[in-house]
């Protein structure tokens, strides 16, 4: 029992840091999960644009990772490359293709759907981009 408090309390602290370090980031990525599962949107002027739900999705991704690269780029000063790659683009992708599988059989009033799953990630790769110049051009110190 010893063992597993040690671990929950190593658990509980590292949580902590993670959400000190990216609380942006975060509430961002609590917003996709909320928005993809509301069961409606009302209608807008904007309705009648071509493609503005995959606009929307890419803007949607790419604003909330490009936040997370931001955050990073504050928080740490040499970057690791893997653990980027890892979290701050194959993750995110993953989740964006989750949350379009759930969509598509959990829900009733949702769709999943590949044009959303690529635009989702072209935005994940947008902020990826946005994020490798940023780290790029920083100011050293």
């Amino acid at each position: 029992m010893c063992n597993f408090a040690a671990k929950l309390k190593d658990n509980m602290s590292f949580l902590s840091q993670i959400i000190r370090k990216y609380p942006f980031s975060i509430g961002c990525i609590a917003l996709i999960w909320i928005l993809s599962f509301v069961p409606f949107f009302p209608e807008t002027p904007l309705d009648d644009v071509e493609f503005i739900d995959k606009w929307v999705h890419t803007l949607m991704y790419g604003g909330t990772f490009t936040v997370l690269w931001i955050e990073y780029t504050l928080k740490h000063r040499k970057p690791d490359y893997e653990k980027l790659f890892f979290w701050a683009w194959l993750t995110p992708v993953a989740m964006s293709g989750l949350i379009e599988v759930l969509q598509e059989y959990c829900t009733t009033t949702r769709s999943g759907e590949w044009l959303d799953f690529a635009a989702n990630a072209t935005g994940v790769t947008l902020a990826a981009v946005i994020g490798l110049l940023i780290l790029r051009f920083r100011p050293r110190s």
